[in-house]
């Protein structure tokens, strides 16, 4: 299943994109910014330069981000919480929750783009949030290749998101999915810009 959603995803980057390369946009991250900017609970969206991220944009209906994951700090230096395929960190390693550097996240070969988007919700909300997203990482929960919304033992990026954020009681995506009818990939799924719809995310920054 996960080859052929591969195929499928490199099909769909091939005919919307051509032959382009993965050469980058030119756009960099101001670290030094975000260091101070951030706080817990922040979504970082990103443009994956690659294949499956040209796919993702492709089949999104803004077609700005491909990827996203959670600001959390830890030991006093900041991380992000996601789930990705496809970026091990080491020999043997498998497709799961992460938590890493934003330095990492936002690294040049692997951001094209991106921006930095604020939940305005309750303090309460994003501790929960938060707390749920290091647990997930810490468990190692697999990446769902499955792309499966009502199965949460695996989960993709925006499903991270969406479940963290509903445990502690606020739907991000406000029930927005989107529908993609490709061979092999069929159905609802949430989608970046299914996320940044939502009025209660305010962009902070973005590059």
């Amino acid at each position: 299943m996960k080859v052929l959603k591969i195929i499928t995803l490199w099909l769909v980057a091939v005919a919307t994109f051509g032959g382009c390369s993965g050469a980058r946009s030119g756009s960099k991250a101001d670290f030094e910014l975000l260091q101070r900017e951030l706080r817990e609970g922040d979504l970082l969206f990103r443009r994956g330069i690659g294949v499956l991220g040209r796919a993702v944009v492709a089949t999104d209906d803004e077609g700005r981000f491909s990827h996203v994951g959670i600001a959390v700090k830890v030991d006093n230096v900041w991380h992000v919480v996601h789930a990705v395929p496809d970026e091990p960190d080491f020999e043997g390693d498998f497709d799961r929750v992460k938590c890493e550097p934003i330095e990492r996240f936002y690294d040049e070969f692997r951001a094209g783009n991106g921006a930095v988007y604020r939940p305005n919700v309750s303090n309460e909300t994003i501790a929960e949030a938060v707390r749920n997203a290091l647990r997930l990482s810490a468990e190692q929960r697999p990446f769902d290749h499955d792309y499966d919304l009502g199965d949460t033992t695996a989960l993709y990026c925006t499903e991270l998101v969406e479940y963290v954020f509903g445990l502690g009681g606020v739907s991000m995506s406000e029930g927005r999915q989107t529908h993609v009818n490709f061979p092999s990939m069929t159905g609802d799924y949430i989608m970046p810009s299914d996320l940044t719809k939502n009025n209660k995310l305010n962009p902070i920054y973005s590059f």
